[in-house]
């Protein structure tokens, strides 16, 4: 995806995300993150897009701390989210192609890897939110789901901090059947290792495939959808594996 489509996409989820956080209301629970009501999701999502935008505007070349989430509530919690939210998109609409900043996984630029971190991390985090209404849920586009598939597997759990490991090892498919994509995940005592192939090219054996839809497996890779929203065939204990050791920390 290039970088105008993310931060096009960024604007919309971010708009989701505040829709549905309103009509909840933010006491309302936040099944897919237990314990968490959704004006935690707001304080949360709020404080990333403020750190990710100084990032931008500040040009930090090394980590630099957020600035922590705010003593808010109600419609001033809501407005603040927005407002943060408006100001991440413009931060990025306005910097320049060859922006010089931290960043913590592999990307061809700056620009490239902020504006696809902040949409993917807005995305899983509106799925959030309009999962507190109990409703249908805004569909992820496959292109887009694809890419979030790519930026989890190939670069958060290719860092040392991964806790997917296992002392025997063993290899989890990972296919899209409404596109080409196929992601061959290698775990062993080490941080995983996952290679991406096209179409039947992942023919191998693995002890265990997970098919379905990109934005299936999108959203259960990320854990806001139960291994039933896909299928399984092999062994579940490798599932088991990533489901329980997967959630992404800093």
């Amino acid at each position: 995806m290039q970088i105008t489509e993310h931060i096009a996409s960024l604007s919309e989820e971010g708009r989701l995300l505040a829709a549905a956080a309103e009509q909840a209301g933010p006491g309302a629970s936040v099944p897919t993150c237990p314990g968490w009501q959704i004006r935690h999701l707001l304080r949360h999502t709020g404080m990333v897009h403020r750190w990710a935008a100084a990032f931008l505007t500040e040009g930090h070349t090394a980590y630099h701390p957020d600035g922590g989430e705010p003593d808010l509530d109600g419609a001033e919690l809501l407005a603040w989210f927005r407002e943060g939210h408006s100001h991440l998109v413009r931060s990025l609409e306005e910097a320049p192609a060859d922006l010089e900043c931290w960043t913590f996984l592999p990307a061809p630029s700056p620009l490239a890897f902020w504006s696809r971190r902040q949409l993917n991390e807005t995305t899983v985090h509106r799925v959030d939110a309009e999962s507190a209404l109990g409703g249908p849920l805004t569909p992820v586009p496959a292109t887009r789901a694809v890419d979030g598939i790519d930026e989890l597997l190939t670069g958060f759990h290719a860092r040392p901090k991964s806790r997917v490991r296992s002392d025997k090892p063993r290899t989890l498919r990972v296919r899209a059947v409404d596109t080409a994509a196929t992601w061959t995940v290698r775990i062993s005592e080490d941080p995983p290792q996952t290679v991406r192939t096209a179409g039947d090219d992942g023919t191998e054996d693995v002890d265990c495939e997970l098919s379905g839809t990109a934005e299936g497996l999108y959203l259960a890779l990320w854990n806001r959808l139960p291994l039933t929203a896909v299928t399984l065939r092999g062994d579940r204990a490798v599932a088991r594996l990533w489901t329980d050791n997967s959630a992404v920390t800093w």
